[in-house]
């Protein structure tokens, strides 16, 4: 992370356990000192963002820098969560990463024409996913610039 840089919180949509679990050490493996947040499927994702239910305190919602995307999730899947929050002028400027296990090229092509700003297959192994954490963090923390939170509005 730059200097002088405030970490940023990373929210994790991902309705797996295990999948969650590994990817919260592996982010803290590639030694990130982003919060991260983790919600379990679509729709609580969108309740997140919106700050509906249990997250209608500010503090129970810090707005994302980066949203870390399963596609495969119940009640509302990700590329239908993709599409509401690129289509939202309050969020769409949130970078979002898809991160599944699909590797069909329908799923890439849909997620990039949604807004998604990456789309990367989770790795097999723990060491991969650790991999894949450190190539994150050096480039969404190091190398580019993410819209500063709204100083006004319903982000702060």
């Amino acid at each position: 992370m730059r200097i002088g840089r405030k970490p940023i919180v990373i929210l994790l949509a991902d309705d797996d356990e295990e999948d969650r679990m590994l990817a919260c050490d592996a982010l803290a493996e590639s030694r990130l000192s982003n919060d991260i947040t983790c919600v379990t499927d679509g729709e609580d994702l969108m309740d997140y963002l919106h700050r509906r239910g249990n997250y209608a305190p500010p503090v129970e919602a810090p707005r994302p820098g980066l949203i870390l995307l399963d596609l495969n999730m119940p009640k509302k899947d990700g590329r239908e969560a993709l599409r509401e929050i690129k289509s939202d002028p309050e969020l769409r400027q949130i970078s979002v990463v898809v991160l599944t296990t699909s590797k069909a090229e329908e799923d890439i092509y849909s997620s990039y024409d949604s807004g998604a700003s990456s789309f990367i297959s989770k790795p097999v192994t723990f060491e991969g996913l650790v991999e894949v954490m450190k190539g994150l963090g050096r480039y969404w923390f190091e190398i580019v610039d993410l819209p500063r939170q709204h100083e006004q509005g319903k982000w702060k």
